[in-house]
């Protein structure tokens, strides 16, 4: 029997990234979406089959806003990436409770796959092929979706960069002062700077 059309994708998914944003990625479930929406959770399953569904919704739902467009081709290969690479994170640092769904849910997202084609094309058009291109798109994947949760979850203006500053500086001379240091350093500046160091590194 095919589904009714009254709930669309688009407010599944927006009722099911309200609750992460609220309650957390555990907080996900048919029951809390259902809720959400002003339903029965026997209802909800008439429009989806699952919790897995409801996620690949919301991935689709936020890496949809990412602007997958290769920036303009005069630019040297390392900016144009950053601007990919940007892009991406402000949409998905919006959302940090997400970043484990974008992991799982990758390869079944139209939007993300496109943000791949793009970054694998400015990659192509510089030189890269082969291992050496896989190599550094699953290394720019893996720095954006760590970044971001390093980002959130252990801010260096966090309780956890304080903590390290307090140790006895006889014992850890070195992470005393590197926390000391990392007070000032923005999450922008962290984020950015990082990012240089990757891109300075695959093009050696």
């Amino acid at each position: 029997m095919p589904r009714p059309r009254s709930l669309s994708h688009a407010r599944m998914a927006s009722a099911a990234l309200a609750v992460i944003d609220r309650d957390g990625l555990a907080g996900l479930s048919m029951r809390s979406v259902a809720k959400e929406l002003g339903m029965s959770t026997m209802a909800l399953y008439r429009y989806v089959d699952d919790r897995e569904e409801l996620e690949r919704l919301v991935v689709d739902l936020v890496l949809g806003t990412v602007n997958t467009e290769p920036p303009r081709p005069e630019a040297p290969w390392q900016e144009r990436i950053e601007v990919l690479v940007r892009r991406l994170r402000d949409a998905v640092a919006a959302h940090p409770e997400i970043v484990p769904l974008t992991v799982t849910h990758r390869h079944r997202s139209l939007a993300g796959l496109r943000w791949s084609e793009s970054v694998l094309g400015v990659l192509t058009e510089a030189g890269f092929d082969g291992d050496q291109r896989v190599v550094a798109l699953r290394g720019l994947l893996g720095y954006v979706i760590g970044a971001i949760q390093l980002e959130h979850l252990g801010a260096l203006s966090g309780e956890g960069t304080r903590a390290i500053a307090e140790l006895p500086p006889d014992t850890f001379p070195h992470m005393t002062e590197t926390a000391r240091n990392a007070r000032k350093v923005s999450a922008d500046r962290e984020f950015l700077g990082g990012l240089a160091l990757l891109l300075r590194g695959l093009g050696t």
